[in-house]
């Protein structure tokens, strides 16, 4: 059952584990033998001590946003799309620059 929390965005493993302790929910239990009370109780754990979905995406746009708008160093990075946490970027950090652009070399007449 806690891999299928998972499923959750801002829900991982841990946190998974947490709940259904919380909850007192096995964590053997397959996702489909859950009843009626314990889809409750673990929704209702959920909704009152989590942010997840659009409320965590919505939060973490604005504080990229800020980060932007007052024009510090992370917010420059995350502007430029290049890594904001100090890796290096000369050869890696494709995830973050997207495919690279060739530069064709010219044709000597």
């Amino acid at each position: 059952m806690d891999i299928a929390l998972t499923y959750i965005y801002g829900i991982g493993r841990a946190m998974a584990a947490k709940i259904l302790a919380d909850t007192n929910v096995d964590w053997k239990t397959n996702s489909d033998d859950l009843t009626a009370d314990d889809v409750n109780a673990i929704r209702k754990e959920i909704e009152d001590n989590y942010k997840v979905e659009g409320d965590l995406r919505r939060d973490i746009t604005t504080n990229i946003k800020r980060l932007m708008d007052i024009g510090c160093y992370r917010g420059l990075r995350h502007r430029r799309g290049l890594p904001v946490r100090g890796q290096k970027s000369k050869t890696n950090a494709r995830t973050r620059k997207g495919p690279r652009r060739s530069v064709m070399s010219r044709k000597k007449k």
